[in-house]
C-alpha cells in the first residue's frame, strides 16, 4: 500500500509539473542550406533558456527553463547539416535540455521571435560551419578566387531630400562628404574595393540603392546618415541594423510577389520554388544577413567610439527601409547630430570626417578579418597565416601619430607591436598593425 502510494503521489507530482510548465515545444524544424543550418524550436509561449557548445564529441545544448515536450511530438526530426541528430531529456530541475549532437564545431546565434500570422512564440538558432575556411561558389556568379570584399557606400538622402536640417548644413551633404572619405580609404585598404551608391547630389529610391548594391555582388552595405532631433541637445553617434518586425514585413512582401515576378535571394530565384522552399531560403539568406549585420554593426560601433561621443554604444534594431535587403548585411550610421550645434560643427570638419571614416573603415576591417567570404584574398591570406595583421609599408611623410589615425589604434599599440622603442621610422619599412586590439 505505501508503494502505491508513492508511486500515486510521483505520479501526481510528475502531471502537475507538466501542467504547470512554463513552456511547451509544440514542434522541432530543421533544415540546411548551403553551410547554414537552422534550427526552430516552436513554443507554446516565450521561455528563458541558455545555450552553450560541448567538444568531444561536438554538441550543442539548449535548456529550456521549466518546459516540456508536446505529447504530439513524439519523434524528433532527423539532422541535416551540420546537426547529425537531435535528443532530450528533462533534468531533475525541471529544465527541458534538447541537444544538437554536430557533424563538426559550428558557430552559433541564438534569438527569439515572437508570434506572427504563420507562427507563434519561436527560438531560432542559427549554425555556421566553424571549420577551415573552403573556396566555394558564390551563387550568382563564378568562382574568383582572390576577389576583394566589395563595400557599397551609401550616402542617405540626396536631391530633393535634405534629410535632417540644422544652422549651417543639411544631412545630405554631410552624408555624401564622410562617405566620400570612407570610399576613399575602403579603396586605398589592400583586398576591398568600394562602391558610392550615390556620388553627387542626386536623389536615389530605397530599392535602387539595393539593387546597385547587388549589381556589384557587395558583401556589405552600410548607409551614412547624420541625426536630427527637436531638443538640440540630443548628441552622439549610433548604429542601427534591422529589427525582426521589419524583416517579417519585407520576407512576406518578398514572398507574396515571387509568384507573378522574378524574386531571387542570394543569387538564387525563387520564382520557380513551391511556397515552403521559397520562405525557407528567403528566411535564411535574411536571418544570416540580420546575425552578420549585428556583428558588423558591433564592431563598427565600438570604433566610433574611439573618435565620438556615442548616443547609444549597442547596435540599435528598428525598422528601417535602407536596410530590408535580405541577402546582404546592412547597418545604418548616425555619424552624429547635426541639430545640435556643436556636433553639426564636428560634422562640417574635413578631419572629423575623416576620423570617423577611419572608425568605420577600422570596424569594417575587424568584422572581415574574423568573417571573411571564403573566395576573397583575405581568407586566402589568412588560411596561409591565421594570425596575419594588417601590414603597412612606409611611405614619405608617414609618422607613427598619422598611421595610428588610419587604423583607428593608438601609437602605443603601434610602437608595442613592432617592438620599437621610438617614433622614428624609414621610407620602405613594414609595419605590423594590430587592427584588433582596444588601444
Amino acid at each position: 500500500m505505501i508503494r502505491t502510494r508513492q508511486t500515486l503521489f510521483s505520479l501526481i507530482l510528475l502531471l502537475s509539473t507538466a501542467a504547470n510548465a512554463g513552456s511547451t515545444v509544440e514542434n522541432v524544424r530543421i533544415w540546411s542550406e548551403n553551410d547554414k543550418t537552422r534550427v526552430v524550436l516552436d513554443l507554446s509561449r516565450s521561455v528563458d533558456h541558455n545555450i552553450f557548445t560541448l567538444r568531444g564529441p561536438d554538441r550543442l545544448v539548449i535548456d529550456l527553463k521549466d518546459s516540456r515536450l508536446a505529447q504530439s511530438l513524439a519523434k524528433l526530426p532527423k539532422g541535416t547539416g551540420t546537426v547529425r541528430s537531435i535528443r532530450s531529456a528533462v533534468r531533475a530541475n525541471g529544465q527541458l535540455r534538447v541537444v544538437l549532437d554536430l557533424t563538426q564545431g559550428v558557430r552559433s546565434r541564438s534569438f527569439t521571435a515572437g508570434p506572427n500570422s504563420e507562427y507563434g512564440d519561436r527560438l531560432v538558432i542559427d549554425l555556421t560551419r566553424a571549420g577551415k575556411l573552403q573556396p566555394v561558389k558564390r551563387a550568382s556568379e563564378e568562382y574568383r578566387p582572390g576577389r576583394d570584399i566589395v563595400v557599397a557606400v551609401d550616402a542617405g538622402h540626396g536631391g530633393h531630400d535634405p534629410g535632417a536640417l540644422g544652422r549651417r548644413s543639411k544631412e545630405k551633404n554631410i552624408a555624401l562628404a564622410v562617405s566620400k572619405e570612407l570610399a576613399r580609404r575602403i579603396n586605398a585598404e589592400p583586398g576591398m574595393t568600394a562602391v558610392l551608391i550615390r556620388d553627387r547630389d542626386v536623389f536615389v529610391d530605397l530599392r535602387e540603392r539595393w539593387a546597385i548594391a547587388r549589381k556589384h555582388k557587395a558583401d556589405l552595405f552600410i548607409s551614412i546618415h547624420s541625426d536630427g532631433f527637436e531638443d538640440s541637445r540630443a548628441n552622439g553617434a549610433s548604429v542601427f541594423a534591422l529589427n525582426l518586425q521589419g524583416a517579417s514585413k519585407e520576407a512576406s512582401m518578398q514572398l507574396a510577389k515571387r509568384e507573378n515576378s522574378d524574386v531571387s535571394v542570394g543569387g538564387v530565384s525563387l520564382h520557380d520554388k513551391d511556397k515552403v522552399l521559397a520562405s525557407v531560403l528567403f528566411d535564411l539568406s535574411q536571418n544570416a544577413a540580420l546575425s552578420a549585420s549585428l556583428d558588423v554593426g558591433a564592431n563598427v560601433s565600438q570604433q566610433l567610439s574611439k573618435v565620438a561621443k556615442m548616443h547609444r554604444l549597442a547596435v540599435k534594431q528598428k525598422e528601417l527601409g535602407v536596410l530590408k535587403a535580405a541577402d546582404m548585411p546592412s547597418i545604418l550610421v548616425e555619424t552624429g547630430f547635426i541639430t545640435n550645434a556643436s556636433e553639426e560643427k564636428k560634422l562640417r570638419d574635413k578631419g572629423h570626417q575623416g576620423r570617423l571614416a577611419n572608425a568605420v573603415l577600422a570596424g569594417i576591417r575587424a568584422y572581415f578579418f574574423t568573417n571573411p567570404p571564403p573566395d576573397t584574398q583575405i581568407a586566402m591570406d589568412l588560411r596561409r597565416e591565421p594570425s596575419r595583421r594588417v601590414r603597412h609599408v612606409i611611405a614619405r611623410g608617414d609618422t607613427i601619430s598619422e598611421i595610428a589615425v588610419r587604423y583607428n589604434v593608438s601609437p602605443a599599440a603601434i610602437r608595442q607591436a613592432n617592438k620599437l622603442s621610438t617614433d622614428k621610422i624609414r621610407v620602405g619599412q613594414t609595419l605590423s598593425i594590430p587592427v584588433f586590439t582596444g588601444g
